[in-house]
């Protein structure tokens, strides 16, 4: 059995609607990021915690029954996992950064639809 990291036992403690939200504002940095193009290492980072976060919180929501949108958040986690594997292609490509900015928006848009979180009230 794969040990609980005190991350992940901290992140847990919350419910799945709050979970996405700390979800949602790792994407809106994300997002800044791709525009800003000023620190690569700290996107690396930040997409690599938010895909223990979907890791984390998918679970949960297959207990729930929400299925559906458990699913979309894996294929969240698709898209973040194959930005690392061509991480040195986009981003050294600014038309591919433009892109993960924009994928990255449509995200965060539905991450904030999925947790009940209307996108103003992120930045609220």
């Amino acid at each position: 059995m794969i040990e609980v990291t005190p991350e992940q036992q901290i992140f847990m403690q919350d419910d799945v609607s709050t979970r996405l939200h700390h979800l949602a504002n790792h994407l809106e940095q994300i997002q800044s990021l791709w525009i800003e193009a000023s620190s690569a290492d700290l996107l690396l980072a930040l997409v690599d915690e938010s895909r223990y976060f979907i890791e984390w919180t998918v679970p949960d929501m297959v207990k729930a029954d929400d299925i559906d949108q458990a699913c979309e958040l894996v294929d969240l986690g698709r898209v973040l996992t194959r930005w690392l594997f061509h991480w040195d292609e986009i981003w050294t490509d600014a038309q591919q950064k433009q892109s993960a900015a924009s994928q990255t928006q449509d995200w965060l848009r539905r991450v904030l639809e999925i947790s009940g979180t209307q996108p103003e009230s992120l930045r609220a």
